[in-house]
């Protein structure tokens, strides 16, 4: 519901992608928390909200090939990260830079 809301006032412009991040493990199946230091990064996020596409050379419009709601693998460094209403981190990345669609 708030991811909505979010996409209804940030629209990413040209083949930019709003994401938001995977929350990071912090405890294992048997309980024991994980300090920060020690949790690794997180390279999973969901499309929250996708610009329109780019252009080619040519000037013609080149749709985008993700979707909202797909889950992405992203890059381990990259993106612009962005704090909007309730302190929540999302973060721009330019489509060619998402490495991967994760299928469900």
């Amino acid at each position: 519901m708030a991811a909505i809301a979010v996409a209804k006032k940030l629209i990413p412009l040209f083949d930019r992608v709003l994401v938001q991040r995977a929350e990071a493990i912090t405890k294992t199946k048997g309980g024991i928390v994980i300090p920060e230091k020690a949790q690794g990064k997180v390279l999973r996020g969901t499309v929250i909200a996708i610009g329109p596409g780019s252009r080619n050379d040519k000037g013609d419009h080149i749709p985008p090939s993700i979707k909202v709601g797909d889950v992405v693998l992203l890059p381990e460094y990259g993106g612009t990260k962005v704090e909007l209403e309730d302190n929540k981190e999302f973060h721009l990345f330019r489509e060619s830079d998402i490495l991967a669609k994760l299928e469900s």
